[in-house]
Order: C-alpha cells, then sequence, then structure tokens
C-alpha cells in the first residue's frame, strides 16, 4: 500500500524516514529553502521552508512525511512570512549584490527574486563584522554569513573536520573558527573540501578564482532557482 502526502492538494507518495522537504522534491515540489541540503543532518536554521502541516506551522527539512498529511505550501501568507524572512536575511548582513563575488551563484540573492523581494523593507543593521584573509586559499567574509550551518555540517559529516561553529544568539550570533587564534590559516581546512564550497552567499570564498565566470554566464543568470534546485536534488539521488 502506497503512502501519501497532500502539498497544496496534490497527491504524492512518500518513502519511510523521508522528510515532507525530501518527498516535495522527489515530486517536483520546490519549496523554497537556504539550509537545505539532502546530503547533511537536516537543521532548519533560515526557516525559509516553513509550511502547515494539517494546520500547524512546521519545516519541511526537519519534519517527517507521515501519510494522511495535508501540506499547505504557497498560500499568500507563507509566501508573504518567507519574503519578510528573505528581507530580514539581508539587512541583517552586508549583502550588497552588486560588488559581490557571488553574484549571479548566490542562492540568497535567487532567493530573492523568486519570492519578487523588491526592496529590503526593514532599516539595515550594518553590522562591523571583520573578513579573515589568513589563510592561503580560503577567505571568509563574516558580513555575508546567514548561520545556515551548512560550513558546519560539511565539515563535520562530509570532510571529517570540525572548522566551524555557530556561537551566540540572536544579534549576538556569529559564525566562529575552530582553531586557538580564531584564525583560518590555523586550522586544517583545505580549499578542496566541501565546507569551502558550500557556502549559499559569498561568506566563504575560495582565493584566486573570482570572476572566472563572467557576470551574465552564472548559474541564476540563466536559470530560476527552483529549477537548479530539483535538477541538484534529482542527480544527487541519481535520477
Amino acid at each position: 500500500m502506497s503512502k501519501n502526502i497532500t502539498i497544496d492538494g496534490k497527491t504524492i507518495p512518500f518513502e519511510d524516514g523521508q522528510t515532507i522537504m525530501d518527498a516535495a522534491m522527489a515530486a517536483d515540489i520546490y519549496i523554497p529553502h537556504l539550509c537545505h541540503q539532502p546530503e547533511f543532518t537536516p537543521h532548519g536554521s533560515c526557516k525559509l521552508c516553513t509550511i502547515k502541516v494539517n494546520g500547524r506551522n512546521c519545516t519541511a527539512c526537519t519534519f517527517p512525511a507521515m501519510a494522511g498529511q495535508e501540506v499547505l505550501s504557497e498560500t499568500q501568507e507563507l509566501i508573504d512570512d518567507r519574503k519578510k524572512i528573505t528581507q530580514m536575511l539581508f539587512v541583517e548582513g552586508n549583502h550588497f549584490c552588486p560588488a559581490c563575488e557571488k553574484t549571479g551563484n548566490c542562492q540568497l540573492q535567487a532567493v530573492a527574486y523568486h519570492l519578487n523581494m523588491l526592496d529590503d523593507h526593514f532599516t539595515h543593521f550594518y553590522p562591523s563584522r571583520e573578513m579573515d584573509a589568513s589563510h592561503a586559499d580560503v577567505m571568509i567574509d563574516h558580513n555575508r554569513c546567514i548561520f545556515c550551518t551548512l560550513c558546519v555540517r560539511a565539515s563535520q559529516q562530509k570532510d571529517g573536520k570540525d572548522v566551524f561553529a555557530i556561537s551566540g544568539r540572536g544579534i549576538n550570533r556569529h559564525l566562529i573558527i575552530n582553531s586557538e587564534s580564531g584564525l583560518l590559516k590555523d586550522t586544517d581546512l583545505d580549499a578542496t573540501d566541501q565546507a569551502a564550497h558550500i557556502c549559499p552567499t559569498g561568506a566563504i570564498l575560495i582565493k584566486r578564482t573570482g570572476y572566472q565566470v563572467p557576470i551574465g554566464e552564472r548559474i541564476y543568470d540563466h536559470k530560476e532557482i527552483d529549477q537548479v534546485s530539483l535538477e541538484t536534488e534529482h542527480h544527487q539521488h541519481g535520477e
């Protein structure tokens, strides 16, 4: 007997152990997200994937799919909430897309376009966060960190290291480097580590590789993030 849930009225199957996000993506249903990567333990950091399950708000990336669930994702209320969350992510850091090397390849920027975010709405915080260019091959611009924890999870679960962590709460939350000096140069991070490449914004960049792909020819210059996300999901599952 097949197991099904409904998402916005569409019946889709799921397998034991799948989250609602897993089932949705497998059925070519895009739910906006930034902190989700199927190969890593779900964390629910960004809250962009918040949905209603039988009337209750849940994060799709962490909530298990169960038979009989009625899921709402594309309601105007949820779309508006996602836009507000994205606006807050922009104003809490320093995300100036025209001056960022990641423009066109940035998931935060692409999600903003997907949600038709036309302004920041909220007052900018303009936080004073340091850059760390101490490493020979990798640099960190803490101004662009959105605390998605992807670099933390990639370092621990894929690279077998423990380079990054998140410390503090609220306005005092920040990415820390697990070395005595607190600098990237004193860690065992390699430029080939997945943690050095997984950042959805321009917070972690590989040195001496900037603008090798011209602006206008980058990932999201030609494809919407929903299309890219679904293609990536199917590729990772060998479909």
